[in-house]
């Protein structure tokens, strides 16, 4: 995914990256959906690059629709190892199906949008 780098971001830098809060992103690690994260010398969180990969997937899978326990699912089979490929192919397999069916559903409010334009004339 790039070059490894060794920045890293306060929890409000995190939270401003993916628009979030920071509220959430602390709660994400509570419920354990990070795993904790790293802090500085004085106790603030420091978000580094592999907190910062797995928060961009997550968001997407939230943005996407995906409950939290099956966010949660995902990230247990996750830290149980290579040999759960096949059951997280079949968790973001089954989710891709519901955001399919949400984008025909909003394809199709779009279609009766513009039609209604349409009567408007232009």
């Amino acid at each position: 995914m790039g070059q490894q780098t060794d920045e890293t971001l306060t929890v409000s830098e995190a939270a401003a990256r993916f628009g979030l809060t920071a509220h959430t992103l602390r709660w994400y690690e509570q419920v354990g959906l990070v795993d904790p994260v790293q802090r500085d010398g004085v106790g603030r969180r420091r978000y580094a690059e592999a907190d910062l990969n797995r928060l961009a997937f997550l968001t997407r899978l939230r943005t996407t629709g995906m409950p939290v326990r099956e966010m949660l699912r995902y990230v247990q089979l996750v830290r149980s190892g290579p040999e759960t490929a096949a059951q997280r192919r079949a968790l973001l397999e089954a989710h891709r199906r519901q955001v399919l069916a949400r984008i025909a559903d909003l394809q199709a409010d779009l279609d009766v949008i513009n039609h209604k334009i349409d009567t408007y004339g232009g």
